[in-house]
């Protein structure tokens, strides 16, 4: 993608569910710097509907997207997502992949494979790299290092029979749970600050919750608890670090909206610069093996019911 000076990045979206309706549209449309060049979906009657609304063109050929962006965003099912951004990167356009970018390691690293051999830039959609307060503690936090454990729970309420939410519908996120939706999240923070993962433990809980115990490269060690499932009323998303300089905890953030604008920003600077954004499709890639160990430990789990956990040793992608 080679921009003359004064002139938009063309950035076509693939999705149309409630994610690129609410974060992914109103971003693309909104952003200074980028031309929402067009709007693709598996249904091509939401496809027409969300570029209406946002003042662009709807596409039922997706080759004719790619052909009309300089890059896009991907707002779909991560095991639809991986091969479209793959043919994406082909085509010679950037990518901006949700999390997790796929739920199999060994497609994930095809795919990041895949985008390295297209040349082109990539960024992961991971909300808490991109909101500026936490994206701001994340960086801070690395840097002071001397950490000894990080804890973190996200307790999200969607399937709870007391909550409302349009993303509780997501069939991928019933089949997958907390550990594939909130788990990339809590990763995404932990692995900047405390290192690579080394180990995974993994022991299942009460529906789809999931109790990880992690080590990371700089030998401190880390647990996350996540759900979909809690009560509404217990509902919560924290992350905390203990070290040298006492107790650190992770702040609040507003939503995705800002924080898909910053990641439209990553992507716009790496393709100035050539430099890979720390959260790339790379990134992505190891988030992906991490999970899927996680999810093969608490199999062994729950099919020994010895209370043994299982524990993994992965390979940092190379």
């Amino acid at each position: 993608m080679t921009n003359l000076p004064g002139t938009k990045t063309r950035i076509g979206l693939l999705g149309t569910g409630p994610w690129a309706e609410r974060t992914h549209a109103p971003a693309l449309a909104a952003h200074p710097d980028v031309e929402f060049s067009g709007v693709w979906g598996r249904r091509p009657e939401a496809a027409a509907a969300l570029a209406a609304a946002c003042g662009t063109e709807a596409y039922e050929d997706v080759d004719a997207l790619f052909e009309a962006s300089d890059a896009v965003a991907l707002a779909l099912p991560p095991d639809v997502q991986a091969p479209l951004a793959a043919r994406a990167a082909a085509a010679g356009c950037h990518v901006i992949l949700d999390k997790p970018v796929t739920t199999s390691a060994a497609t994930a690293r095809e795919l990041a494979d895949a985008v390295t051999a297209a040349g082109v830039a990539s960024i992961v959609f991971c909300t808490l790299r991109f909101a500026g307060p936490t994206a701001r503690w994340i960086d801070e936090q690395a840097a002071a290092g001397g950490w000894f454990l990080g804890e973190a729970h996200w307790l999200g309420a969607l399937f709870s029979p007391d909550a409302d939410s349009v993303y509780a519908a997501s069939p991928w996120r019933r089949d997958k749970g907390g550990l594939w939706d909130v788990g990339p999240h809590v990763l995404s923070v932990l692995i900047p600050i405390l290192g690579d993962v080394t180990s995974v433990h993994c022991v299942p809980g009460r529906a789809d919750t999931r109790h990880l115990t992690l080590r990371h490269t700089s030998g401190a060690s880390s647990t996350a608890t996540l759900t979909l499932s809690a009560p509404a009323g217990a509902a919560e998303a924290a992350l905390a670090l203990h070290g040298e300089r006492g107790k650190a905890v992770m702040p609040h953030w507003d939503g995705a909206l800002d924080a898909f604008g910053a990641a439209v920003d990553a992507l716009l600077e790496a393709v100035r610069t050539g430099r890979p954004h720390p959260c790339d499709v790379r990134f992505g890639a190891r988030l992906t093996e991490i999970l899927a160990e996680a999810e093969a430990a608490a199999q062994t789990e729950a099919g020994t019911g010895t209370g043994a956990q299982a524990e993994i040793e992965t390979a940092a992608v190379r």
